[in-house]
């Protein structure tokens, strides 16, 4: 319960977010949705269900009302003319495979009766189909696997108009009662279709989606790109941070801008950084280590100079047995990821144009215990070039971190040796 809560919070500053940016964005953000026959066209198996969705209303805690495959599987003939008819070109099964695989780390099964492949962006983890509208406890999207497309699943009131192809059957909402009992037998006031006052901006909100979404990930368009970071940022952070979707360089360097460490959320910078896949295994990002080089240069003013910081206190929070990350990752992955990290952000001490002083290898030497390091001399340090020499030239700057931040208070009365003393009681092997 705590987790889906977290998440609740998350998806709903997320949309916040959004709202505020696009007050100040322009018009240029906004997606021309071109005229399409989809929905226009009477269709008895949409009738069906559209009655049944118009009996219950908007879907609810308390909505009695279950979802199904045939809730989705009659929208997918609109919502595919209304793709063509903005511009969506149908990429081969076997590219579309390919992106799924390398976008949301899925296999599409050709083998497998299903029609549709549901991802689930609270839990990847969760393959089960969901056939619940999206809100702020369930997330996810379906892959329409002989369409090549992806869609949320949406109730039939929020993609079509239905009052105008339908209206013998609105009509009959209008006569429809507006309370039903709940499984405990309760009168719960029911929320009708038409008494939705934004149903005709949710409608156009979803379409544009639609559209912006397919034509980004499958179609590279690129101009889908700055509607989808204003309009849909939850979407979009997630590819980078659930899915560990790292290849679009614009994508990636947005959410890494967007994401400070924060000591409220300490586990959400590090999905920047690696990725527990299903398997067990970890995927470390090294688009992102590329990408924070571009961004750290040297006397800049904006938020990129606190990149190493941000970089040392999730190194500080990693190193905590007590902390999430601890009770999932086998010691040999946190070591490999804290040695990653400590690795990236040495290099800037041999550079005297940033003035680096976090000490970061130092600080790790000072984190692993005996057993760590055993790690790192088995996995000849990760495969990392310079790491021993670095290691090793960093026993002085281990000293240093245990006694003014860690273990000691350096102070005017109080002063570390400087690196000459100290090298002399404590020789180069």
């Amino acid at each position: 319960m705590k987790y889906k809560i977290l998440v609740s919070l998350l998806f709903i500053s997320s949309v916040l977010v959004s709202c505020q940016d696009k007050k100040s964005d322009n018009k240029n953000s906004t997606i021309a949705v071109k005229e399409s026959s989809a929905g226009l066209q009477f269709n008895q198996d949409v009738n069906t269900m559209l009655k049944k969705q118009l009996e219950y209303g908007k879907p609810s805690f308390d909505n009695p009302y279950q979802y199904s495959e045939k809730d989705l599987e009659v929208t997918i003939p609109i919502l595919n003319q209304l793709l063509l008819d903005n511009g969506y070109k149908v990429i081969s099964s076997e590219e579309f495979n390919t992106k799924i695989k390398q976008i949301f780390n899925r296999i599409i099964d050709q083998k497998s009766s299903s029609k549709f492949l549901y991802v689930n962006f609270i839990d990847k983890c969760d393959k089960a189909l969901n056939y619940i509208p999206n809100n702020a406890e369930n997330n996810g999207i379906f892959v329409v696997k002989n369409q090549n497309f992806i869609t949320d699943l949406y109730p039939l009131p929020t993609i079509i108009e239905y009052q105008k192809t339908y209206a013998e059957t609105a009509q009959e909402e209008n006569t429809a009662s507006k309370n039903y009992k709940d499984a405990s037998g309760n009168e719960v006031k029911k929320y009708l279709w038409k008494d939705v006052s934004n149903l005709k901006e949710q409608k156009k909100k979803n379409i544009q989606t639609l559209i912006a979404r397919n034509l980004y990930l499958f179609n590279d368009n690129k101009a889908q790109y700055k509607w989808l970071i204003l309009n849909d940022p939850y979407f979009m952070e997630s590819l980078v941070k659930t899915f560990g979707y790292t290849q679009d360089v614009d994508l990636l360097k947005w959410v890494v801008e967007r994401t400070k460490f924060d000591k409220k959320d300490p586990s959400d910078y590090g999905k920047l950084f690696w990725i527990k896949d299903c398997n067990e295994g970890i995927r470390l990002h090294t688009n992102t280590f590329k990408e924070l080089q571009k961004l750290y240069i040297p006397n800049d003013s904006s938020e990129n100079r606190f990149i190493l910081n941000n970089i040392k206190e999730y190194l500080e929070y990693l190193e905590n047995n007590e902390n999430a990350e601890s009770k999932t990752l086998t010691e040999t992955d946190k070591v490999k990821i804290m040695a990653n990290l400590a690795y990236f952000a040495e290099q800037y001490k041999y550079d005297s144009s940033y003035k680096d002083g976090t000490r970061m290898m130092g600080r790790l030497r000072f984190f692993l215990g005996d057993s760590s390091r055993d790690i790192l001399q088995k996995n000849n340090y990760f495969g990392l070039p310079k790491f021993k020499e670095w290691w090793d030239n960093a026993d002085y700057d281990e000293y240093f971190v245990e006694e003014c931040e860690y273990n000691g208070t350096c102070g005017p009365d109080n002063q570390p040796m400087n690196i000459t003393e100290w090298r002399k009681k404590h020789p180069k092997k």
